[in-house]
């Protein structure tokens, strides 16, 4: 039987040689990208524009951003220093114990002060308002149980607490601010209360139950 020769059809040929992929590779080389499916790449002018927009961009944030603290406004001003930082409003205590009489206070001494016979005694020209704020303190702090006389008038009822820790949990600067309130309002004419005597005064007592009239009498 016969060997079939190289050059025989029917024996199967490479496809291609080494020689022939390095001719094609070169080939390729030497080609501009295909056009056809519309691609090109970026031209270099739009490629230094948007470099240039990122740089501008990160430059100006950098400048006019505040260093990004969030309690600066200036767009031009520096943080502040550790301790230090733009000076807090001023709040009238008398607008802020207003706001929060009347939504802690009026809804049981009604918002002319008058209270509401037998249970809830009225806080116009009352000795319990006008007079020792440290009484005044202690009853909005911890509250006030049991019977009390005001203005000649017998009362028996629950006074709940609304300092810190209470239910209403008001902060010393917001009782100080309502103590202030009514003490100066309806023809009330008494000296302001602070927040640090409030302060104070819960440093004093802590947390305990509510006072009695008797207990209350014993502070000067």
């Amino acid at each position: 039987m016969s060997t079939p020769s190289p050059s025989d059809p029917r024996v199967d040929q490479a496809a291609v040689t080494d020689q022939s992929l390095l001719a094609a590779h070169e080939k390729l080389l030497g080609q501009q990208p295909d056009d056809k499916a519309k691609y090109k790449l970026l031209p270099l002018a739009l490629l230094f524009f948007f470099s240039g927009l990122i740089f501008f961009g990160g430059t100006y944030l950098g400048r006019y951003s505040g260093h990004f603290h969030p309690q600066v406004y200036n767009e031009t001003a520096l943080p502040p220093k550790k301790g230090e930082g733009p000076a807090a409003a001023a709040v009238d205590p008398i607008v802020l114990g207003r706001s929060v009489y009347n939504q802690v206070c009026a809804s049981c001494h009604q918002a002319t002060g008058l209270g509401l016979p037998p249970a809830f005694p009225p806080l116009v020209g009352s000795d319990w308002v006008v007079g020792s704020e440290d009484r005044a303190i202690r009853i909005l702090l911890h509250g006030l149980q049991g019977p009390i006389k005001v203005n000649g008038v017998d009362y028996n009822s629950v006074m709940p607490a609304v300092g810190p820790g209470s239910g209403y949990n008001l902060s010393p600067e917001r009782v100080a601010a309502v103590l202030t309130f009514i003490r100066q309002e309806w023809g009330n004419s008494a000296a302001p209360v602070s927040a640090a005597k409030v302060a104070d005064v819960r440093g004093k007592e802590g947390n305990r139950a509510a006072w009695t009239v008797a207990e209350l009498e014993k502070i000067p």
